[in-house]
């Protein structure tokens, strides 16, 4: 017998983002199983969170933990595979500890060739390739946004050198000297602050600066708040890379760019190379146009800058859209390396879908998921506002009132410089000197005092103060005093009874 109707489920957990990333966070994480659900605590004091996810409308792709103090049992890790869900550790200055996720059979003939591919010249060709993805998203990056057009040349020349290098060294010169000027382009960038934090900005959080940190003499322990966003970023897209080389049936650890070295993935390493541009372009649009808040960085004893919990969970969030954008790259590099093997054979496009998607006639690769929108922030407290606005209402009424008195003092230290005394002293003497040429028998009889006041005067008022300064010669300011009724000097009563319409030549009374 048929259901009589559907069982319900309950809505999608709303801490996971939309995007399938679950980030875990604080001292004591705990991800366990009870009673057929994932357990997750996290957090730290009164913003401790606990959890539980069901093995059906959970909506998570990735959990991504944040720090070392904690624990994750075998049979949550054995939930995330059921799933499908990959699991990514990463420490709090943003290095990848560990990475877990859906996994391909394992391939030996691919690992193999994998393995051979420095020894018979396939690694030049695959590096080549990488590269010149790489500096042509750089090129346009410089080019378009930062409207460095020398640089931009330089790239697209060092790029065009790529078809000449005929080993792995001169491919890594290349890459380093583009690098230098690249990053160089970069140095002067400013970095945007709310106003209420300014007394708070060290002076080297104001600007991009070096890309290489003085702690460490290299990208890692940035002293800034833009580097330190750009280093947890590439760890999030490492992770990513790392999964993709994994369902590919590629070891990540034997790269063919960067030399092997112990406890690197020198794969993913190299597979994330051709999204740098993506990722730095993505970062670049947040610096230009919005500003980031004190609250959301913190300064170690020893210069270190590191991200607050919360922004490291707005980062991780991109994670699915560099899994997408790497995807095709990883499957290129399984493709190259299949057709070095003695068994021909059709690399899988498991990432992609693109066999499946070309048989169906429609495009061979997805579109990536779209970025995470970025909190849209008050220049002036920071808080968080809605969409097109600058300020919040308090801090629009503040900077207007800011900026009239800004402009009232900079018209007063103006006006106190020697070149405007000067120009004022001469104003003052060529009225003086009016005023004592005038003959009061060239003033029409009719044209007395009560007859300006009561007559004229209130008509001036209709009038604006540049017509009435243009008519006299006087200035905007004495010409307002004279709209809002002051009483100017006889010799300006004709030219104003002639402005207003009622000023008669021939007649003796008005």
């Amino acid at each position: 017998m048929a259901a009589s109707s559907t069982l319900p489920h309950s809505f999608a957990t709303p801490q996971i983002s939309k995007s399938g990333v679950l980030t875990l966070y604080g001292f004591g994480i705990r991800i366990a199983m009870q009673a057929g659900h994932l357990q997750v605590e996290f957090g730290v004091g009164h913003e401790r969170r606990a959890l539980r996810l069901p093995r059906v409308n959970h909506r998570l792709k990735r959990l991504v933990c944040i720090g070392d103090d904690g624990f994750v049992s075998l049979a949550a890790l054995r939930w995330l595979s059921e799933i499908g869900a990959s699991f990514s550790m990463l420490d709090r200055r943003g290095k990848v500890r560990v990475v877990t996720g859906p996994t391909s059979s394992s391939a030996a003939r691919l690992r193999r060739a994998q393995a051979l591919a420095l020894g018979n010249g396939n690694a030049v060709k695959i590096v080549r390739e990488l590269i010149s993805a790489k500096l042509s998203g750089q090129e346009g990056l410089v080019r378009e946004k930062l409207k460095n057009t020398r640089v931009a040349d330089f790239i697209a020349t060092l790029r065009a050198h790529l078809g000449d290098a005929l080993d792995l060294n001169a491919i890594r010169g290349i890459e380093s000297r583009t690098a230098a000027e690249y990053w160089n382009s970069w140095r002067d960038l400013p970095i945007l602050f709310p106003r209420k934090d300014a007394d708070r900005i060290p002076s080297h959080w104001l600007t991009f600066g070096p890309r290489h940190s003085p702690l460490t003499g290299g990208p890692r322990l940035s002293v800034n708040p833009a580097n330190s966003l750009l280093n947890y970023t590439n760890a999030v897209a490492e992770s990513e890379c790392r999964l993709a080389a994994y369902a590919c049936g590629l070891d990540p650890g034997l790269g063919v760019l960067h030399k092997d070295t112990a406890n690197r993935d020198s794969l993913a390493l190299d597979l994330i190379e051709v999204i740098r541009p993506a990722i730095e372009s993505w970062l670049l649009d947040w610096f230009m146009h919005e500003p980031l808040r004190r609250s959301d960085f913190i300064e170690a004893a020893n210069g270190n800058c590191r991200l607050s919990s919360s922004l490291c969970s707005k980062l991780s969030e991109t994670a699915p859209t560099w899994g997408r954008l790497v995807a095709p790259w990883a499957e290129y590099v399984a493709r190259e390396l299949w057709t070095t093997t003695s068994r021909s054979t059709i690399a899988s496009t498991r990432l992609t879908q693109q066999h499946k998607r070309e048989e169906k006639g429609s495009s061979p690769f997805p579109p990536p998921p779209p970025t995470p929108r970025r909190d849209n922030l008050c220049r002036g407290c920071g808080k968080i506002i809605r969409r097109g606005r600058t300020n919040c209402a308090d801090c629009a009424i503040e900077g207007a009132t800011q900026r009239l008195a800004s402009a009232a003092s900079i018209g007063r230290l103006v006006s106190h410089t020697p070149e405007a005394r000067a120009k004022q002293s001469a104003t003052r003497r060529r009225h003086a000197r009016a005023c004592s040429e005038w003959d009061p028998l060239t003033q029409p009889a009719w044209l007395t005092e009560n007859v300006f006041l009561q007559k004229v005067g209130p008509l001036l008022a209709a009038l604006s103060t540049s017509k009435i300064a243009a008519a006299i010669g006087v200035s905007r300011g004495y010409a307002g005093r004279i709209r809002e009724g002051y009483r100017p000097h006889p010799r300006h009563w004709k030219a104003l009874a002639k402005l207003v319409g009622i000023y008669r030549p021939n007649c003796k009374s008005a």
